[in-house]
């Protein structure tokens, strides 16, 4: 329990799919002048070093964003994203998903984020910035089920949680029923891993068959970073999809087949 630190991971072809799908969500919901409402539940740190001993140890960046950013479009809102925020920090920063969302950010927009990892909270908090962004150090499933629905009432929660414990994978579908009847009008969006042993397909089938409305399943598949991973691919699942949403995931799901 609370062993996961995404900082291993960081930037490898999972965190592609699935910051792509989010950056095309929020650059959508942000179209209009009207605020919304970001929230995570398992924000984690927030920023990353590919550099680092942990990128070094899995090299999973270098198949991921490091061979796959080049691939989208200049004005793709995840490149834009990613280069907006190494043009800050440098050209092996990654940004976990709260420092992407906040490359949306307006001034009007109300952003809540919870991680419960002692040491991961702390970072966070020292990366986010601090204006209009509150951020909590608690288990996001009762968190988020707290504060829902937030105001504004109009936005996207983000849910990204390590999966390493056995309820992450049983609980989502009842969670995610209940979230939604919290918050009839929010943008559910879920990450969850392709295995091996088949866990995360099989809990996405879970969640469909819940008839949640406009709820989009996207898949792209993967080869295993070695021998030993279980990982072979990445799923987001989006209730209250925007409009552009299933057409703007196939073209990303795309560019992992070029």
């Amino acid at each position: 329990m609370l062993s996961y630190q995404h900082a291993y991971h960081a930037g490898n072809a999972a965190d592609v799919h699935k910051h792509a799908l989010l950056a095309l969500a929020l650059e959508y919901l942000v179209r209009k002048d009207k605020p919304i409402s970001y929230i995570e539940t398992h924000a984690g740190r927030g920023m990353y070093d590919l550099a680092g001993a942990e990128s070094a140890k899995t090299g999973e960046a270098r198949h991921g964003v490091q061979a796959l950013l080049q691939r989208f479009a200049k004005d793709h809102p995840y490149r834009k994203a990613i280069e907006a925020f190494r043009n800050e920090h440098g050209p092996m920063a990654y940004p976990g998903s709260p420092l992407i969302a906040h490359q949306f950010k307006r001034s009007a927009d109300r952003f809540q984020l919870a991680e419960f990892h002692p040491q991961e909270h702390t970072v966070l908090s020292e990366a986010m910035p601090k204006s209009g962004i509150h951020v909590y150090h608690e288990d996001g499933f009762p968190w988020a089920a707290r504060i829902c629905p937030p105001t504004p009432r109009r936005g996207l929660i983000f849910i990204d949680p390590s999966y390493e414990l056995d309820h992450d994978f049983s609980g989502l579908p009842s969670f995610l029923g209940g979230l939604h009847k919290l918050w009839p009008v929010g943008v559910i969006m879920l990450w969850y891993p392709l295995l091996k042993t088949g866990e995360g397909a099989e809990m996405a089938k879970a969640i469909a068959a819940l008839g949640l409305p406009k709820c989009v399943r996207h898949e792209v598949s993967f080869g295993a970073a070695s021998g030993h991973h279980r990982l072979i691919g990445s799923g987001v699942l989006c209730v209250n999809a925007p409009y552009t949403f299933e057409a703007d995931a196939k073209a990303v799901g795309a560019l992992f087949q070029s």
